[in-house]
């Protein structure tokens, strides 16, 4: 009798359980490889202009709401736990746990953009955009022409924020999505303990999303905590 038989879970073209588990890990990391590529060109350019032009990057930093970027890192590093639990859950059969961690990271990564969702508008709100004619209306352009720093520059640096901060945040929501998946396969019992993987490679997915954060973070909120704003 073929292994197929006995196992439901196991796709026609892998020999057995843990063929198919390598293979789906590989395939992960190698997806994860072209995307921390893809970062860290982005790191790069954002480092070589953060040398070039310091004072204005740092200035514009100094701008950006530390409260909620520090409120979105807990949620993210505990995100990364909770989905950590659900492997352990799955892996030990437990469907329950299973459901129970997989929906609390899912609401942890939804917390995460519902915050990131009222900075945005903070920041619209006062016109730190780089591209809108009211910037020149904004308190940070006109403190910025207060220290005779290069507007241009510190607008350089917004570019980089939305750009940055947009682009995780599209990963957030497609790791969203994969959770939410997780969540309807383990509602229909289609994840086993011998097949537990398939949430291990989502969450290896979701690491690297929280991961790339914790350079973000550091990179765009505290470049100039140390500057203090005219009143």
């Amino acid at each position: 009798m073929s292994a197929s038989t006995h196992s439901p879970v196991l796709k026609h073209h892998f020999g057995d359980l843990g063929q198919q588990h390598a293979s789906e890990r590989l395939g992960m990391w190698m997806f994860l490889a072209t995307e921390v590529l893809f970062f860290a060109g982005l790191f790069a350019a954002y480092a070589c202009y953060r040398l070039w032009y310091a004072a204005e990057f740092e200035f514009a930093s100094s701008f950006m709401n530390l409260t909620i970027a520090s409120a979105n890192t807990v949620l993210l590093v505990t995100s990364s736990l909770t989905m950590t639990l659900a492997i352990r859950a799955a892996k030990l059969g437990n469907k329950n746990g299973l459901y129970t961690h997989l929906l609390l990271t899912f609401a942890l990564g939804a917390g995460f953009m519902v915050l990131k969702g009222f900075e945005y508008a903070h920041d619209f709100h006062e016109s730190y955009l780089p591209g809108t004619a009211t910037f020149v209306h904004s308190e940070m352009n006109t403190q910025a022409l207060e220290r005779g720093l290069d507007t241009g520059k510190v607008r350089l640096f917004l570019c980089f924020y939305y750009i940055m901060t947009g682009i995780h945040g599209v990963h957030i929501v497609i790791g969203l999505g994969c959770i939410l998946w997780l969540v309807q396969q383990t509602y229909a019992n289609k994840i086993p303990p011998e097949n537990y993987s398939t949430v291990e490679v989502v969450s290896l997915y979701w690491h690297l999303v929280d991961a790339i954060w914790l350079f973000l973070m550091p990179m765009l909120y505290l470049a100039g905590a140390h500057i203090k704003h005219a009143h």
